[in-house]
């Protein structure tokens, strides 16, 4: 299995020991972000510092002024690093010591922009906005995200682009102190999820929006009311929902287009995304076009959660995916607890159809959990062996 190790610029350019603490662990590849969302984030290899705050979402780049100018959605530059651009910067510092680089890009996860022009985010059925959620039904997202990514990338040598949240974004994500957990079963948060903004209305065809709705809302009223917390199917018209997934699709399926056509042929894509079409987030469900471009090289699943169920995951993706686009399984090494046999894990998912292993995180896994990643790209590298 190819080993893809993910990192900020920070921890590339303010640990001194990055580079050769990484090239030991034996990766195949660094994703540096390039463009990502608002966090904190620990620092446990700076000699000082403990971590970042990242207030906002940002470009690790030149944000230049004469391919902006005129625009609403416009990336921050991230004035909380003493390198603005240091995205390139860590990029360029990984391919002078010979480690191949990958762009991590995180496209419509803007709570910035969302909050500022709440009309290009996603809408729910009564009306409240997500702000951490830019719509792909919006044509000024998808000509953010197409220029995001062209800003990110340009001058840079690149093993791979790396595209998270290449799609919608939805109900459930971590907003300030999260107070939905236990409330909302999988039913009501896919429900919850569904645009219903103007841009996103107007693929409805032979449906009065406002109707739409007030089945929406009614139905998650009904749900909610049920206080059954693993319901996982509503109730919706199944010609409905047909409508409904078609427009998130082909919204999805424009946005990665103009994204796609921002980068040089040949470019390796990477997409994180998901088979279940009604996933959003991170990783937002496929569409049945979404594997078949040309350079779809790898589908990237979310294995976080170790178990059964994330290897028949990668199992059904290796089934339902073409030949030539590889599976990924995206495992991380700094939960609150750690995988209890991560070498075990790993080789489940590379004998289930997994041909790449993306690692998260080579930054903030410290000194307690680097044992951990050692281990896990050891046992890829094992699989790819046998």
């Amino acid at each position: 299995m190819k080993v893809t190790g993910y990192a900020y610029p920070w921890d590339v350019l303010g640990d001194p020991g990055f580079v050769d603490r990484v090239r030991d662990l034996g990766v195949d590849e660094v994703a540096v972000a390039l463009t990502y969302h608002s966090a904190r984030a620990a620092t446990p290899w700076s000699p000082d510092r403990a971590s970042v705050i990242a207030r906002t979402a940002a470009i690790y780049r030149s944000v230049r002024e004469e391919v902006w100018a005129g625009r609403e959605l416009v990336p921050a530059t991230p004035d909380w690093v003493g390198q603005p651009y240091s995205g390139g910067d860590a990029v360029r510092l990984l391919n002078a010591a010979g480690m191949p680089s990958a762009a991590w890009l995180v496209l419509t996860h803007n709570s910035q922009l969302g909050a500022a022009f709440p009309g290009y985010a996603v809408r729910n059925c009564f009306g409240e906005t997500y702000p951490w959620a830019l719509c792909p039904s919006q044509p000024a997202v998808r000509a953010y995200a197409a220029t995001l990514v062209s800003e990110a990338v340009a001058g840079l040598e690149l093993s791979s682009v790396i595209l998270e949240a290449c799609g919608p974004f939805g109900a459930v994500h971590q907003h300030q102190h999260e107070k939905t957990d236990g409330v909302w079963a999988l039913a009501v948060a896919r429900v919850l999820s569904i645009c219903c903004c103007t841009a996103c209305a107007e693929g409805w065809i032979g449906w009065n929006p406002e109707e739409v709705r007030e089945q929406l809302s009614t139905e998650v009223r009904r749900l909610v009311a049920t206080a059954e917390l693993t319901v996982t199917e509503d109730a919706l018209p199944s010609a409905l929902k047909g409508v409904l997934l078609s427009g998130r699709q082909n919204a999805t399926d424009v946005l990665r287009g103009a994204v796609l056509a921002k980068l040089k042929p040949g470019t390796r894509i990477v997409l994180h995304g998901a088979l279940d079409p009604w996933a959003t987030g991170a990783s937002p469900g496929l569409t049945p076009t979404a594997a078949d471009d040309d350079d779809a090289a790898v589908v990237v699943l979310q294995n976080w959660a170790p178990g059964q169920s994330s290897v028949d995951a990668v199992a059904a993706a290796r089934k339902a995916l073409p030949a030539k686009v590889a599976v990924g399984s995206y495992v991380t090494a700094v939960a609150a607890g750690p995988v209890p046999d991560i070498e075990a894990y790993v080789g489940e998912l590379g004998r289930a159809g997994a041909a790449e292993l993306h690692l998260y995180h080579l930054g903030l896994a410290g000194p307690a959990r680097w044992p951990d990643l050692h281990t896990a790209v050891a046992a890829a590298h094992r699989v790819s062996r046998n």
